[in-house]
């Protein structure tokens, strides 16, 4: 990187994780490349063992299972070499916010003395947001060619909006032109989740609890044969109807079966 003037090295992190919870999920990938100032670069690179399974819908995206984990250092045993491959460091990454929160968690879950104080950060993320605004306006100038007047009145930017999908229709191939397309392009559906939410999915052709609780991970057969009270709070609770439909058929000995023609397991 020739472009960046640099007076001390700068960190670039990225973390891949259990689960979205600064404060309760774990790492089980972190690369860090450290860019001198005289531009040569460092790599530290490694998979973390987070001592707890990887939920099925973090696999999905990041691709990293419990087996890839299995004899990979944990994140205390990794911790001394990343504090000094980082130390007299800037950091810098894509969303920063959320990586180097699960950090100062996971060192202080761990007891280890650590802080962010004093270094500066650099969130690639924010800049690109600040570069390109991602609201109506920047997307009728993209697309439409023209700067959008008289915006938030209702009826202008309704148009706006109609104007904006039909030209991204004609400019990406990638675009479906029915709106079951496009709603599966705006929602995409982890293959693994039985409902929309994700609350519940298939785990080896079975239906398991899928969000953070003391049966994630279980079967809906088993909660059902061993705490029926349990789904009850789920039907009972703020959940979706198709969530609390699901319950309600487990507490009475129904469970969901997986597509034949799908590979769900």
């Amino acid at each position: 990187m020739t472009s960046l003037q640099l007076t001390r090295p700068i960190a670039f992190i990225d973390i891949e994780t259990t689960g979205l919870n600064t404060q309760q999920d774990r790492i089980v990938e972190i690369c860090v490349i450290k860019i001198h100032p005289n531009g040569a670069e460092e790599t530290l690179n490694s998979v973390i063992n987070p001592n707890v399974p990887i939920p099925i819908e973090s696999t999905q995206i990041h691709g990293i299972t419990d087996l890839d984990v299995k004899e990979k250092p944990t994140f205390k045993e990794f911790a001394p070499e990343l504090i000094d491959f980082i130390d007299n460091c800037d950091l810098g990454g894509f969303g920063t916010k959320f990586d180097l929160s699960v950090l100062e968690s996971e060192f202080k879950r761990e007891g280890i003395d650590y802080s962010k104080e004093g270094k500066q950060i650099v969130d690639v993320q924010i800049i690109y947001h600040k570069l390109e605004p991602r609201d109506l306006n920047a997307a009728h100038l993209r697309y439409c060619g023209k700067p959008l007047e008289n915006a938030h009145r209702a009826h202008i930017d309704v148009r706006a909006t109609i104007d904006v999908l039909e030209s991204q229709l004609g400019q990406h191939n990638i675009l479906p032109h029915d709106i079951l397309g496009l709603y599966e392009f705006c929602n995409p559906k982890n293959p693994a989740w039985i409902d929309e939410d994700g609350k519940f999915a298939w785990s080896e052709g079975k239906a398991i609890i899928n969000f953070r609780n003391k049966y994630k991970g279980r079967t809906l057969e088993f909660v059902s044969k061993n705490d029926s009270s349990y789904l009850q709070w789920i039907f009972n609770a703020d959940f979706s109807a198709e969530v609390k439909e699901i319950a309600n058929k487990a507490i009475n000995g129904k469970f969901p079966e997986p597509a034949k023609s799908k590979n769900l397991a």
